[in-house]
């Protein structure tokens, strides 16, 4: 998609956080949907003030790690944002784009001033101020970091969001298995559980502020509830067998789930309101890891009762299920993007484990990556990026990321053991 002509004009929420208007129209534009990706080269010189070197680049390397901007090495120059930059200047180092700002402490709140420029027009793309409290200064980064992104693509950004997972340490008879979250850069994780359960598919609401997971003890397995914010934990009872994969609906309204016994497994999903539950499927096969449309229509999932696990979309009230993947291999974990225009899913075969993505009706299905163990994808909320889990034989597990396109595959920020991520939407 190119850069649309019309103007950032929605507020960017942020709790604790407001802005300032003063946008203007762009002259240059990020074409996402190329054939080759040609990253705008883009500088971010240190912002004015306390932290503004380090709000500059976080800004920078957002930017950058999405594949679609190359950071222009600013020399140790600075710009003030009162001032209008000298475009011969920035020109001549390669920049067709800059970002400046200004950080001020103003009645003992944080306040952020930055502006967007096109370095070759000479002119303003886009103005704002944000306000917060001094210690949210990287959630600013990413507001920052998300109108950039937005001007300068046309489509929303993913920056200021969160991941959670299942953090993996010790060896490999002794390994310990605690939940955590962190910002999608990596900064600031912090664990959920304390290692004492075996955790599995954590998955975000819609509100980014509870999780779903399960949780495996030698007396059986639970679906929990947490709410990040108050750290509350329930569980959503108990089932006449294995509970796993469990999956919000896009309202929160509801969680959907696989129920094993006696070897056979069933969707599930229960109401979270009355707590009232209803059996989705009723096959001898085995049938898991349901996945909601966003519009909340329609649930994607797996099944092998077509012989081995292939791809399923049903109603989401149960029944009209249909086949829609037909490659070599064995397909697992779907998950449908949030702009419902793909599902991503793991596939096994040839040797290997590979993430890849197709149309819900099954067309267009084109393998992003390909290693010894690729698996559990999980979308931005803008449906451009997806993060995975990634081991090499004897390694550990580490989280990768990689565009739509399957062009720009690059490890996550994090370096820790990690797997099963699931990615929040855009915080508010």
């Amino acid at each position: 998609m190119k850069m649309s002509a019309a103007v950032l004009a929605a507020c960017l929420a942020l709790a604790g956080v407001s802005l300032g208007p003063s946008v203007v129209r762009a002259e240059i534009e990020v074409d996402v949907n190329r054939g080759d990706i040609r990253p705008l080269p883009l500088a971010a010189p240190d912002f004015e003030g306390q932290r503004g070197a380090e709000i500059a680049r976080v800004i920078m390397d957002n930017l950058s790690r999405s594949g679609l901007f190359a950071p222009v090495d600013s020399g140790g120059r600075r710009s003030e944002v009162a001032v209008e930059p000298d475009f011969a200047v920035w020109k001549s180092l390669g920049a067709q784009a800059m970002v400046n700002g200004k950080v001020q402490l103003v009645d003992g709140r944080l306040q952020v001033d930055f502006r967007l420029w096109d370095v070759p027009a000479g002119q303003q793309l886009l103005g704002l101020q944000f306000t917060s409290t001094p210690e949210n200064w990287r959630r600013v980064a990413h507001k920052i970091s998300d109108a950039v992104y937005e001007r300068l693509t046309g489509e929303k950004g993913y920056f200021d969001t969160r991941v959670v997972f299942v953090s993996e340490t010790g060896g490999r008879l002794e390994r310990t298995l605690r939940l955590a979250v962190m910002d999608q850069d990596g900064a600031n994780p912090s664990y959920l559980t304390d290692g004492s359960e075996i955790v599995l598919s954590p998955r975000f609401s819609a509100s980014s502020q509870e999780i779903t997971y399960m949780a495996l003890r030698p007396e059986g397995s639970s679906v929990y509830l947490l709410n990040l914010e108050t750290g509350r934990r329930e569980s959503l009872g108990q089932f006449p067998g294995m509970v796993f994969a469990p999956r919000f609906s896009p309202d929160g309204s509801q969680v959907a789930f696989a129920v094993e016994k006696n070897g056979n497994s069933d969707i599930w999903v229960m109401n979270l309101v009355n707590r009232q539950s209803r059996r989705l499927t009723s096959d001898p096969a085995i049938d898991t890891s349901p996945a909601f449309s966003p519009d909340g229509s329609r649930i994607v999932f797996n099944s092998d009762r077509g012989g081995s696990p292939q791809l399923y979309i049903m109603d989401a009230a149960g029944g009209g299920a249909r086949r829609i993947s037909f490659g070599d291999g064995r397909y697992t974990s779907p998950v449908w993007s949030p702009t419902g225009d793909f599902i991503a899913f793991t596939r096994q075969g040839g040797g290997q484990f590979h993430i890849g993505v197709m149309r819900p009706e099954g067309s267009d299905e084109r393998t992003l990556t390909s290693s010894y163990m690729d698996e559990g994808p999980t979308w931005a909320p803008n449906g451009r990026v997806l993060l995975f889990s990634r081991q090499e034989a004897g390694g550990e597990p580490r989280l990768w990321t990689v565009d739509v396109t399957g062009r720009i595959l690059k490890p996550a920020p994090y370096t820790g053991g990690a797997s099963d991520p699931a990615w929040s939407p855009l915080i508010n």
